[in-house]
């Protein structure tokens, strides 16, 4: 897994039609059914990537997954969370395409959130980090539980969509997150938890970067100033992330830079011209050029697109 490049599924549309689903009725958001699926993902490539969230309550699933670089622990657990960008495998053997897979998956795209107070907070529940690498287990009443917010969140966008629909659905799942943040620490006080350190100080690391002045004073943070700051090495931190994320460091750098972008197009009034200067860029249109090759949008298309 580690030297293979991932297949990376872009969007929710495209996630659908690999697994023999219908359209999505939403482009940023949709619920599976997984007994709807009809293509098993027995021929699929050794490691794959989301540009978007998914969370996964799945039963009869006897198969190996591979989640950054270590095995994913489904011994008891039945729900898991993966960030957009996270590299995850599955080895599925021949006899275990056999027994079909029932549950529901949760996928939900980065910008059905960039407009709303969650796009930040989603960020800080930990079981979508590399560092949690168990799946969760909830009894019967709480899987009922969170199934039936699954499906709420599901007739809301079925039905007409209206000024109050994108409310109602991110409160649901809002409502989801937490359920599963308390299930989670209850799990963690009996299960061992494992911390993959360097990665966990990385995202602090960029955290408070990006969340100070220091990209106004001090601009990106650069690939040396990040290796030297974990007592790493940069083409030895390079392979980590690449073997983890799919990424290399400046690419993750990048990525959260785009992220920080998107929170202050969506979110305020600043001009592009201000935005770029925050985000510690000397030259506005060095800005708009990166974030063009990084969405295949302008700062103002992608602003538009909320208005």
């Amino acid at each position: 897994m580690e030297r293979n490049k991932p297949l990376v599924i872009k969007t929710i549309s495209e996630f659908h039609r690999l697994r023999g689903l219908p359209k999505p009725e939403h482009p940023l958001i949709s619920v599976v059914n997984l007994e709807s699926v009809k293509h098993l993902p027995g021929n699929q490539p050794t490691s794959l990537a989301f540009d978007f969230y998914s969370i996964s309550l799945k039963r009869n699933f006897n198969t190996k997954v591979k989640y950054g670089q270590q095995q994913y622990d489904f011994d008891e657990g039945i729900m898991f969370f993966i960030s957009p960008s996270q590299v995850f495998g599955i080895d599925v053997e021949k006899n275990e395409l056999l027994t079909k897979p029932s549950g529901w998956m949760l996928l939900i795209h980065p910008d059905f959130l960039w407009n709303t107070p969650l796009a930040k907070t989603i960020k800080q529940y930990e079981y979508f980090n590399y560092s949690v690498n168990e799946a969760l287990h909830i009894s019967e009443k709480e899987e009922a539980m969170i199934i039936g917010i699954m499906q709420n969140m599901e007739q809301e966008y079925r039905s007409n969509i209206d000024k109050f629909s994108q409310d109602v659905i991110i409160a649901q799942l809002e409502l989801l997150l937490t359920y599963s943040e308390r299930f989670y620490n209850r799990q963690f006080i009996t299960r061992k938890k494992t911390n993959h350190q360097i990665l966990g100080r990385l995202e602090k690391l960029l955290a408070d970067h990006f969340n100070s002045y220091n990209l106004m004073t001090k601009g990106l943070p650069t690939v040396q100033y990040i290796a030297n700051t974990l007592n790493v090495s940069p083409s030895y931190l390079s392979g980590l992330l690449k073997a983890l994320t799919g990424q290399n460091t400046q690419q993750h750098i990048h990525d959260k830079l785009i992220e920080k972008a998107k929170e202050k197009l969506s979110t305020t009034d600043l001009s592009v011209s201000e935005i770029a200067y925050e985000l510690g860029f000397e030259h506005s249109q060095s800005f708009s050029k990166l974030f063009k090759s990084k969405t295949k949008q302008s700062p103002l298309e992608f602003r538009q697109s909320f208005n």
